[in-house]
């Protein structure tokens, strides 16, 4: 049985993967320093909190449940008193590729971090259609990298990313530098980006006289068909008049520059602005 040790354990992403790691046979012990963390989690299910060093007192997973701004100095901490060949978990790649990670040559580091739940999927029950986030019901994609560490520990890691974001369809190897692409660049840079965009595109037809349930059902079903059309999930090609508002609209929205937000020193930036 895998001791694991989850700092955090009673925060929102936390209280996620105690749950689900209470389903498995991995032994948990949950670290969580504030009384209303160890309150939601008493309440989420039925577990106690105990102390940092007992918790990683031959532990062989220790896991990093806590935000980007506070995983330099959590590790800074935890990771000198961890013992040779220990796995430290991280969930974000922003502060292991920001350099927030002691330097310890003789522990693994392991980074995972969801896909979500896509949007085109076949969730056959109500709650797998409302997990939009993952974790819960609905199968979902995980992109894991084995940062430093012998290559029999990604095994290792993987089966604690399978567990902790279950139920799990599929899971990806990448390195720390790519998975910096996918996040921040690909999906907060730009993916939240636009959809922000998209939403106060939807505001201000509404502004103009369009009744908003109108608006928010003809932008959601032409999302649907769009995003299935560009992303190959169907075979289907657009209107001479939808291509003619994409060679007018892009450039009215995008700068001709817009892709050196995935320049090395641009992915650098955010990732500092972020941790």
């Amino acid at each position: 049985m895998t001791t694991v040790a989850l700092f955090g354990a009673g925060g929102k992403m936390g209280v996620r993967l105690s749950r689900n790691l209470a389903k498995t046979d991995f032994a948990v012990r949950h670290v969580e320093p504030s009384e209303q963390g160890q309150a939601r989690l008493k309440d989420a299910i039925g577990a106690d909190c105990i102390d940092a060093d007992v918790a990683i007192d031959g532990a062989e997973v220790v896991i990093l449940a806590i935000p980007d701004t506070v995983i330099g100095k959590v590790a800074a901490a935890v990771v000198p008193k961890l013992a040779p060949g220990t796995i430290v978990v991280v969930l974000d790649a922003a502060a292991p590729f920001a350099g927030h990670l002691p330097e310890r040559a003789d522990i693994t580091y392991f980074v995972t971090h969801p896909c979500h739940p896509p949007i085109f999927n076949d969730e056959a029950t109500p709650e797998g259609r409302a997990d939009h986030f993952g974790g819960i019901a609905a199968q979902q994609g995980v992109v894991s990298a084995l940062m430093q560490g012998p290559d029999e520990h990604y095994e290792i890691g993987d089966r604690v990313a399978r567990a902790i974001y279950a139920p799990v369809a599929r899971t990806y190897r990448v390195t720390v530098e790519q998975m910096a692409y996918l996040e921040p660049g690909l999906s907060e840079t730009v993916c939240a980006s636009l959809l922000v965009v998209m939403r106060e595109a939807m505001d201000e037809v509404v502004k103009r006289g369009v009744p908003k349930d109108a608006a928010r059902d003809f932008l959601l079903g032409h999302m649907n068909i769009l995003g299935a059309v560009i992303f190959g999930e169907v075979e289907g090609v657009f209107s001479d008049a939808c291509n003619k508002a994409i060679e007018f609209g892009k450039p009215m929205l995008m700068r001709d520059d817009w892709k050196r937000v995935f320049e090395p020193e641009e992915i650098a930036a955010s990732i500092k602005r972020i941790t």
